[in-house]
């Protein structure tokens, strides 16, 4: 009986991992995506030298990590790990935000509404084309030193 019973629970927990991996997998911004800085605009400037992006599904949450170059040439490193079910979690490395709330869309579209110290700084709205080879990344609201931020990011696949 103790057998079956831990047989049983192991595989619903089995279904429950391979399902949720599942879901996630279906994310098309998932992987890596590399920024196109001629083709992307920044209002303020200046943009960035260069920016990675990596979005990775496990264990039901989907991590986004970001390294780069700012306008300086300064290394950028940023980070977070989200279910994209629109609750704040913490990101790390952000100078525009210490949370985000990102939040699945559909299987091409996701937006996330970033805040620093509780006040809502920049919305984003993340777009994969519908050959799956670019995301665009759109960002409306204030920076944190209260400059109006309208970017618009263009990410290739890698």
């Amino acid at each position: 009986m103790r057998k079956s019973l831990f047989v049983g629970a192991l595989v619903v927990c089995a279904v429950m991992v391979f399902s949720s991996s599942v879901v996630l997998a279906a994310d098309n911004w998932l992987g890596t995506w590399k920024l196109n800085v001629g083709r992307s605009k920044y209002s303020p400037g200046p943009a960035s030298k260069s920016l990675t992006l990596k979005f990775e599904a496990s264990q039901g949450v989907i991590k986004l990590t970001s390294d780069g170059a700012d306008a300086e040439g300064k290394a950028t490193h940023g980070t977070f790990s989200s279910k994209f079910d629109g609750k704040d979690v913490p990101w790390e490395g952000n100078p525009n935000a210490d949370t985000a709330a990102p939040k699945k869309i559909d299987d091409n579209t996701y937006e996330s509404v970033w805040k620093k110290g509780g006040k809502v700084t920049i919305t984003a709205k993340a777009v994969v084309s519908k050959d799956g080879k670019t995301l665009t990344i759109s960002q409306t609201g204030k920076n944190a030193k209260g400059e109006t931020v309208n970017n618009t990011s263009v990410f290739e696949k890698q």
